[in-house]
């Protein structure tokens, strides 16, 4: 257990009650393929707390075990991680599977093929997600994601509007606990906490949308000790606020 300073999140909090907000909260999971003993240990944290997961899973690589898993695991919500998360840019540039460097066609044959495997596995628990690998997606895809049937998009930061396209409703993370350097550790906590206040802070205020549900992004297949000591204190502190579950309709 590591040992981290929440006052600033308390403090914060009862602010929000003095003006009766409400914070809607939401959880995503990125990388899942297969059933882990880490996405036990996640599962077992979000039947603790009662918040869903949504999970996003790598279409390509996801096996008939991980789709056994979800049916029995009612908290558990199925999206897609695109296709095979493969980096496609050019050598220096930021890596992205979907981007304008590969043929548009492509790409929409993928984004399709990605929804479609993932309810042959899953069925309707599959919700029509779209979570493009490393948060980034060009918004010039967005329109076709949307005519694939496509219902919501999620990559990272405050969204700068509710809908990504037509019918396509943006639902961002905001809080990645992970530094994601070569040892893939956790951030330092205080600045995590610090950034988390900040955020609540501009939504307080008006200058972010509070109609976003507020996001925690986690990758289990990474997480080390601290890391999760972080999200179990997280949404031990995120609970008692004046908070309400999103679930996904």
């Amino acid at each position: 257990m590591i040992e981290i300073d929440w006052s600033p999140l308390r403090d914060e909090f009862k602010k929000w009650r003095r003006h009766d907000l409400t914070l809607p909260i939401w959880w995503r999971d990125d990388d899942a393929v297969r059933p882990t003993s880490a996405l036990d240990r996640l599962y077992a944290l979000s039947e603790e707390y009662q918040v869903p997961i949504h999970l996003a899973v790598i279409p390509r690589e996801a096996t008939p075990a991980l789709a056994d898993y979800v049916a029995e695991r009612a908290l558990l919500i199925p999206v897609v991680h695109g296709w095979s998360h493969t980096n496609h840019q050019p050598k220096g540039e930021n890596r992205c599977e979907f981007g304008e460097a590969r043929d548009l066609e492509d790409r929409r044959v993928e984004a399709e093929n990605a929804l479609k495997r993932l309810r042959n596995l899953m069925g309707d628990r599959v919700k029509p997600m779209f979570v493009p690998p490393w948060n980034r997606l060009p918004e010039s895809f967005n329109p076709e994601l949307a005519k694939l049937g496509y219902m919501s998009l999620s990559t990272c930061r405050p969204r700068a509007q509710t809908m990504a396209a037509e019918g396509m409703v943006q639902i961002n993370t905001h809080i990645d606990p992970i530094y994601w350097g070569p040892a893939k550790r956790l951030e330092h906590p205080e600045l995590i906490v610090k950034r988390l206040v900040n955020f609540l802070k501009r939504r307080r205020s008006g200058k972010h949308d509070n109609a976003e549900p507020f996001g925690l992004l986690t990758h289990h297949l990474a997480h080390t000790d601290q890391t999760w000591s972080f999200c179990e204190q997280y949404w031990a502190e995120i609970m008692e606020g004046p908070v309400e579950v999103f679930h996904h309709s």
